[in-house]
């Protein structure tokens, strides 16, 4: 046997050991000792189709974004005019995302101080005249734009943190069109907490408690100005019935979640669990300046219009930190934290398709799959076997390598495994036999000249190359185009596809060649049985 044919050998062998020990944790199962410290653990991935799991479609209400943006330029219009001396008896936001202004004193100052100030904004009409005129301001289509695009950005990256601390695995979060995202979760054991942790805006608020003015009479419908009723939930222990307690607190926003650095869940003296808030140097500031100025104040810690708790603020808090206390789970606690910790969403989301796959079904999808694989290629090597003989039986050797070097690729990558990436398997064994098949009869061509078997053999594969090239790479890049363009499933059958090609190019015009050189080398192939 020449050093060249070796080398070929020791690569093949090199290759197929490679491709076993990757595909070994997903066979065996836990692969205990030296196995876990130093080869590789990764399992094939399986996904939403065949394990179970969620199917979500989200929207991002982006226009919700735009107006709670033009909210907080509102308020700092306020004060920026203010300190400027600029006389705005009135201001509101109107229409979601316009601002209504009552101008006393000179336009053209104020007309100024906007343009120069907050460019994002255009005037849409002006009325009155003289020394008091009513001014309409609407944000510029352009920067409306911006922050829709930028809150679908936004709210992938908060879902995709949230879904990583969740701890579900191979997760596919993905935006679909302008305003949409699709989630898929495998493997999720709780769907509607799911749910609750994706949906969830997570806006944190700190809000003054007003207790000069009459809660009784703002429940009639006599609500300061300046003020707001939001509501707290409890729920009796004992009964599990839930009221609703009232708070008459100030619309000012003294401080938000996007200060915040941390949040942990921690257990009080009597095992109840809290959430322990830490703020960034800048929020550690601002939470020492608020607590400074109102102590023996109420101070209402609020999450998306909810009131959690309203603590008497008893001394200046110079530490940095706050807790949020309810009558919690340990769940809700923790998925407290993560939402908080995560980032509150630009925008709320509304849910527009839903749909869960149970673990069965997968099992089912996953049986019927392997099922038809083995059918398939058991009729496959029967043929093979039937009409080319012993160069049917090399091309059946051929198929298993290549379907042990899917799936040993499929483990290595992380790659997931879908009920169509199974199609793509089956489809891969068909066009592995069809590269066969045309070098099989390129070299019965040979045989019919009267070549020798090496002679016949070289001048199959060399007169085969090229046909068998040309139709796998033109398959394989229309798989990677799938795989750029498509989404989810056809994701999963272009992965499996394109591993597919590469493997049978290799098993078919390299290692059914070798071994057809190591019998001839050995002398165990006199002639040629195909």
């Amino acid at each position: 046997m020449s050093r060249n044919l070796k080398l070929k050998l020791l690569s093949i062998l090199f290759i197929i050991v490679v491709a076993l020990v990757y595909l070994a944790p997903s066979v065996v199962g836990e692969m205990a000792g030296f196995w876990g410290k130093i080869l590789p653990q990764d399992k094939i991935h399986l996904g939403l189709d065949l394990q179970g799991g969620m199917h979500l479609v989200l929207e991002v209400e982006g226009q919700k974004a735009v107006e709670s943006y033009v909210e907080r330029m509102k308020g700092d219009l306020k004060e920026d005019l203010k300190r400027k001396r600029i006389y705005v008896p009135r201001i509101e936001r109107i229409n979601g995302d316009q601002i209504s202004l009552e101008i006393l004193g000179e336009k053209e100052k104020f007309d100024e101080y906007i343009e120069n100030n907050y460019p994002i904004f255009e005037e849409i009409s002006a009325e009155g005249q003289g020394k008091y005129q009513k001014v309409i301001l609407g944000i510029k289509k352009k920067q409306a734009d911006y922050l829709k695009r930028y809150a679908v950005e936004q709210a992938l990256e908060t879902i995709r943190n949230r879904v990583d601390q969740f701890g579900v695995a191979e997760p596919d979060i993905s935006p679909q069109g302008s305003n949409r995202i699709l989630i898929q979760l495998p493997g999720i054991k709780d769907p509607q907490r799911a749910l609750r942790l994706i949906g969830r805006t997570a806006l944190l608020e700190f809000k003054l408690v007003d207790e000069e003015r009459s809660l009784r009479d703002a429940l009639k419908g006599k609500v300061p100005e300046g003020d707001m009723i939001l509501y707290q939930r409890r729920e009796e222990p004992e009964t599990g019935k839930v009221s609703k307690v009232p708070f008459l607190l100030k619309k000012k926003t003294l401080m938000t979640g996007e200060v915040l650095k941390d949040a942990q869940v921690r257990f009080d003296d009597f095992s109840q669990p809290y959430v322990a808030l830490e703020f960034d140097p800048r929020g550690a500031k601002m939470f020492d300046r608020i607590t400074a100025k109102n102590v023996k104040k109420r101070l209402a810690i609020i999450l998306d219009n909810n009131v959690y708790s309203a603590p008497v603020i008893q001394e200046r808090i110079s530490g940095g930190s706050a807790q949020i206390t309810g009558a919690f789970t340990l769940n809700e606690a923790r998925d407290l934290a993560i939402v908080l910790r995560a980032g509150a969403l630009p925008a709320p989301v509304k849910i527009l398709e839903n749909r869960s796959v149970g673990p069965s079904l997968g099992k089912d999808l996953i049986d019927k799959g392997l099922k038809s694989i083995i059918i398939g290629g058991i009729l496959v090597v029967l043929f093979m076997v039937t009409y080319y003989k012993i160069s049917g039986a090399i091309a059946d050797l051929a198929l298993i390598l290549n379907l042990i070097l899917i799936m040993g690729t499929l483990a290595g990558l992380r790659a997931t495994l879908t009920l169509p990436g199974i199609a793509g398997i089956i489809l891969t064994i068909g066009m592995a036999v069809d590269a066969n098949v045309l070098v099989f009869e390129r070299i019965r061509e040979e045989l019919r000249l009267g070549k020798t078997p090496k002679a016949a053999i070289d001048g199959g594969y060399s007169k085969a190359f090229m046909t068998i090239m040309d139709a796998n790479i033109t398959t394989l890049i229309a798989a990677l185009v799938l795989f750029q363009f498509g989404t989810g499933p056809v994701k999963g059958f272009a992965v499996t596809l394109s591993i597919g090609i590469v493997a049978s190019l290799f098993t078919a015009l390299f290692v059914s060649r070798v071994v057809f050189e190591v019998l001839l080398a050995k002398r165990m192939l006199r002639q040629v049985s195909i």
